[in-house]
């Protein structure tokens, strides 16, 4: 490594240390806003198989959330915040796709009108 290369990545090194001491402002500083997944579940009194059917998300990524293995993120935090503070919005257009706790079987996007099928059923070029 290049001695130049080496004594910026050093002095990157002593300037997180300052700000983790306190010592330094960080340039930067990230919101993460993070959402109680949990808590939010309770709120709308679901199970977790529940809830996650009205999200549209597996049973195992919701439990991932709530224990803290992992975060939800892009598309998955916006839609908890949306049912965070309008959960009647999330409930009305969950409506159609829950029906006691399971997804009802509904139309893949991918419909005869969006996907042309030959008389078998099957896509073109399949």
């Amino acid at each position: 490594m290049r001695s130049e290369l080496f004594e910026e990545l050093m002095e990157s090194v002593r300037q997180a240390v300052a700000i983790r001491r306190g010592e330094m402002k960080p340039s930067r500083l990230f919101d993460t806003d993070d959402i109680d997944v949990a808590a939010l579940r309770e709120r709308f009194g679901l199970s977790q198989p529940r809830f996650a059917a009205m999200l549209g998300i597996s049973v195992g990524t919701l439990r991932n959330w709530e224990q803290g293995r992992r975060r939800p993120e892009g598309p998955a935090q916006v839609l908890l915040r949306i049912a965070a503070r309008n959960p009647e919005v999330v409930l009305a257009a969950a409506a159609g796709a829950v029906v006691e706790g399971t997804l009802r079987e509904t139309s893949h996007p991918r419909t005869q009108a969006n996907c042309p099928r030959s008389r078998s059923g099957a896509p073109p070029n399949s």
